[in-house]
């Protein structure tokens, strides 16, 4: 794959996975064994709510191919092709969920020295397409995104947004929802926090007036623990810790209450991820 500007929806997934990442109310488990001919399997199960689900996942890979079938306890089978390089610098990925076969996509990913193009299409009698185009180098890119709807004839989605990236810090402003919404966020990396980083990220939505304030930051205890918090000026707290119980192995438990509201129950979370 050419190295070029990222696609349209990694711009500023850096900064959105810091704030985001790990942090959950449910408890979960999750399973992972991996065997030398290319075959993953991973199975999860999660408490959410006093009510439980789970999911089986196998991956096989084959040279420039994998295939990748999930069934989830609802009797949802997803599977999906992806192809590397089935054209120079291109990713194929067909994707259809059983029994709802008109959940079918069909995407390709087209990666350029100064541009990255996306382009997803329904199957199905009246198909939404999705498409998005990104230009620039790995420093600084522009980029956009929409969805039009076959059936109505009309964009139901498009966005647009800049992305700035330094060896130790991110930078992104995103115009969403039709250019009702304005996200700003900045990431820096620093030695200070042992290999953790900062984050701000700014959320306005235009049509209520409503602004939202989160900041962030990571650190990292030791080689094998990493502590994350975050704080919004609506008062909502969030922290975890997470362990490397062995290589590969994570165990994580975090927790949110909100300050503004101290009568309320916190909510806390616990999951457990075990590779061999």
């Amino acid at each position: 794959m050419s190295k070029g500007p990222e696609l349209f929806s990694d711009f500023g997934k850096e900064a959105k996975d810091l704030l985001d990442k790990d942090y959950t109310s449910d408890q979960k488990f999750t399973i992972s064994s991996f065997s030398y001919t290319g075959v993953a399997l991973v199975s999860n199960l999660v408490n959410k709510g006093g009510l439980s689900s789970g999911d089986v996942a196998v991956q096989y890979k084959h040279k420039n191919a994998v295939v990748d079938v999930k069934l989830d306890t609802e009797s949802n089978i997803l599977t999906t092709f992806t192809i590397t390089d089935l054209l120079p610098s291109a990713k194929t990925v067909a994707s259809v969920k059983l029994p709802d076969y008109n959940s079918g996509k069909l995407e390709v990913q087209y990666f350029h020295e100064h541009a990255a193009l996306t382009t997803a299409v329904g199957i199905k009698k009246s198909p939404s397409v999705d498409f998005s185009a990104t230009m620039g180098t790995p420093s600084i890119a522009f980029g956009a995104e929409a969805s039009y709807m076959a059936s109505s004839g009309e964009f139901t989605k498009y966005n647009a947004g800049v992305n700035v990236t330094k060896p130790d810090s991110n930078a992104s402003v995103i115009l969403a929802d039709k250019g009702d919404s304005l996200r700003v966020s900045y990431l820096h990396h620093l030695n200070q926090l042992n290999g953790g980083a900062l984050v701000g990220e700014i959320a306005r939505k235009f049509s209520t007036n409503e602004n939202t304030l989160t900041v962030g930051c990571s650190y990292l205890v030791d080689p094998h623990t990493l502590v994350k918090a975050k704080l919004n000026n609506h008062g909502n707290l969030g922290a975890l810790v997470q362990h490397e119980l062995r290589p590969k192995s994570f165990l994580t438990i975090s927790g949110a209450f909100n300050t503004k509201a101290l009568e309320k129950t916190p909510k806390f979370g616990l999951a457990l991820s075990l590779k061999p």
